[in-house]
This record gives structure tokens, C-alpha cells and sequence, in this order.
């Protein structure tokens, strides 16, 4: 009867002395827990504390006279600055901690130089369709700075300019060399409806291939005067210009229909004609 009481007090013994050491881990990996949690959350308080703020030189006043026919390109391009802005913004929060000394330049702001770049080359050249194109320190007003600890952003682009309705045909500009050349005169691509985020690079990309299009296009009608019969403009330089279009235009409409609803009929942008 003793050698069995003794028995039950030594297995008790040892499921306590079992039980301790589990318990002490279970506290330690609590405690453990907690002050990891307490310190992401300093972490993150911190780093909104303390990103800074990309601050861009203003656009719409350096532009000048906008002619009634590129009023919506320019405008939609200056929302496009703002909207650039902004994620460059949230990019400084999201990255706060990541790469070295010269990670934001590289990877934050020159991006957004480039990106800037190819909008207000974008705006000129929308200008300089229908007027005397507008000579742009392109260079400065794309470079951008920072707002050291979130302070100071610089309001965004004002994003409505009044029409100029008295520019006729360009007239000026880089036509000025060419004499009596004519330059295309192609269709703004309104209308579109809203860019999923996934698709917006490549939308982007393609509206400026549309501009590239123009340009080269307006460069053929320079170098090409005074070849061909009368046709030689509408067979050599707009039918191939259509056609390239088209195919940008189609580009446009299935990179948004692979996260929206397909925008449809976009190729009636596709034809041009001529400012004489």
C-alpha cells in the first residue's frame, strides 16, 4: 500500500515538473510576441513620421497658349503629372528602410523624371499640332526634389487651361523650315474610361507611340515634298499612319479589358487628315 502512495506522489512529481518548463516557454513566447508587435507598430509610426514628399516644379504656367484642339490631351496629361506625383508619394512610404543612400533616386525619383519627361514632351508636341510649339526647359521642370519629413508638398498641377481659339494651323515652330509642308492632323483619343492601375503603364506607353506616330509622320510630309502624284500623301504617309493607329489603338483597348470592361471602338481615332 506505502510502495503504491509513494508510486502516485513520484508520477505527480513529474508531470509537474513536466508542465514547468512548457509553462515557461508559453509566457517567454508571449512576451516574445508582444515586443515584436510593439516594434513593427513603433516601426511603422516612425517611417509615416518620417517620409518625405517629392516637390515638382509647376507646368501649366510654362506652357503658354493652348489651341482649342489639344485643350483635352493637355489637360489629361496634367492630371497625369498629379497622378504621377501621388504614387511617387506613396512609393517613399511603402519603400521607407529599403537599398542604400541612393535608393530613392534611382528607383523613386529619376523613374519620375522619366515619367515626366515623356508627358510634358507629350503636351508640346500636342501644341505644336496646331501652333507655334512651345520651347519647354524640359529638363527642370521634370527633375524633382524632396519635402524632407513630409512637409511642404507643392499643390498639385492646376488641371484645366483655357482654350486659345485663335491658333489656326501651325505656323510656326518646327513647320517654320518647311514652308508650305502640312502636318497630320489626327483625332484626340477621348472618352476612355477609367485605366485599372494594372493597365495604366501600358496605356501610357501606347498614347505616347501615338504621339511618336504624328511625329514621324509630319517628318515624312517635311522630307517627301514634291514626290508622287496627288495621292502620294494619302498612299505613303495617312493610310500607313491609319494603320499603325489602329493597331496601337487595339493594343490600348485589351490592356484595359484584361482587368475592366473593354472599351470598344477606339479605332475611329485611327484616321487623320491634314493641316495645310
Amino acid at each position: 500500500m506505502r510502495t503504491e502512495v509513494l508510486r502516485q506522489e513520484g508520477s505527480g512529481d513529474r508531470m509537474n515538473r513536466s508542465r514547468t518548463p512548457a509553462r515557461r516557454w508559453q509566457i517567454a513566447g508571449v512576451g516574445a510576441v508582444a515586443v515584436v508587435l510593439a516594434g513593427v507598430g513603433l516601426g511603422v509610426a516612425a517611417a509615416d513620421e518620417a517620409a518625405p514628399t517629392v516637390n515638382c516644379p509647376a507646368v501649366a504656367g510654362k506652357i503658354g497658349n493652348v489651341p482649342a484642339q489639344a485643350q483635352a490631351e493637355i489637360e489629361r496629361n496634367l492630371a497625369l503629372l498629379n497622378t504621377q506625383i501621388a504614387e511617387a508619394n506613396k512609393r517613399l512610404v511603402t519603400s521607407q528602410g529599403e537599398g542604400g543612400p541612393a535608393f530613392i533616386d534611382n528607383a523613386i525619383l529619376g523613374p519620375l523624371k522619366d515619367k515626366r519627361t515623356a508627358t510634358i514632351n507629350r503636351m508640346a508636341t500636342a501644341i505644336g499640332r496646331n501652333a507655334a510649339k512651345p520651347v519647354l526647359d524640359v529638363d527642370g521642370l521634370a527633375t524633382c526634389s524632396l519635402n524632407e519629413n513630409g512637409g511642404g508638398e507643392a499643390a498639385p498641377e492646376p488641371t484645366e487651361v483655357p482654350a486659345d481659339n485663335g491658333g489656326g494651323a501651325a505656323d510656326g515652330g518646327d513647320n517654320t523650315e518647311a514652308g508650305a509642308a502640312p502636318t497630320v492632323n489626327c483625332p484626340d483619343v477621348s472618352g476612355l474610361p477609367a485605366i485599372p492601375a494594372q493597365a495604366q503603364a501600358e496605356v501610357t506607353r501606347n498614347l505616347e507611340l501615338l504621339d511618336t506616330q504624328i511625329a514621324e509622320a509630319n517628318s515624312r510630309l517635311i522630307s517627301s515634298q514634291g514626290q508622287g502624284g496627288p495621292a502620294f500623301i494619302d498612299n505613303a504617309i495617312l493610310g500607313p499612319l491609319a494603320d499603325k493607329r489602329t493597331a496601337v489603338l487595339n493594343r490600348i483597348e485589351t490592356a484595359i479589358g484584361r482587368n475592366a470592361a473593354r472599351p470598344e471602338g477606339l479605332e475611329r481615332f485611327a484616321t487623320c487628315s491634314l493641316n495645310e
